[in-house]
């Protein structure tokens, strides 16, 4: 997702960065924001925490009803120097960008985009999938070392997922090796330079 930012994601003057000094959980309402044509919810930033470490935006979009031909419709639209990490929960994303990656994502999938200095993309309705549309979308940060090297794509289709007495749980971090590993903080990977 993408969409406006406004002074109610990050206040203009200058933001309280800090980080607690004992383990805590801070509760941050998140604010509606009209992403494409789905509503999304977007408890970062906020006016109170830019940031969560790495993490520099979390989008919660849906459930909305979505057909082949209109669903998240969020046009071309450049991003630099982060990673997105696209994780539907129901339903199907059609992403495409400037690389010439086309991918549908559907859920227990999860797309990988790293902008470094410049990439652009779309994520559009699927031209077949009709029902429901729910996902996050994170934003990292990348560090100084890494945020300026090539955009990348990565598709995922086989999250590990886990079978609990009563329901199941898939996983974003993954011990698999990929032909161009990604930065991501919270994910604890490291980038391979190829």
């Amino acid at each position: 997702m993408s969409g406006p930012v406004s002074s109610l994601d990050a206040s203009p003057a200058v933001a309280d960065c800090s980080h607690p000094s004992a383990p805590c959980i801070e509760v941050t309402d998140g604010r509606e924001a009209q992403v494409g044509r789905i509503r999304v919810r977007r408890p970062l930033p906020h006016t109170s925490r830019r940031t969560v470490g790495a993490w520099c935006f979390s989008d919660h979009m849906g459930p909305a009803d979505v057909t082949e031909n209109s669903g998240l419709d969020v046009g071309p639209h450049p991003h630099i120097r982060l990673q997105a990490v696209t994780w539907p929960i129901d339903g199907q994303v059609l992403h495409r960008d400037s690389l010439g990656s086309e991918q549908v994502i559907k859920p227990g999938q999860l797309n990988l985009m790293t902008s470094g200095d410049a990439v652009a993309h779309a994520e559009e309705a699927t031209g077949h999938y009709r029902g429901t549309l729910e996902g996050i979308q994170l934003w990292i940060a990348l560090p100084e070392a890494t945020r300026h090297d090539a955009a990348a794509f990565e598709h995922h289709d086989a999250l590990p997922r886990t079978q609990l007495d009563a329901a199941a749980a898939t996983s974003s971090t993954s011990t698999s090796a990929s032909p161009r590993a990604q930065w991501c903080w919270a994910a604890g990977r490291s980038r391979n330079r190829s």
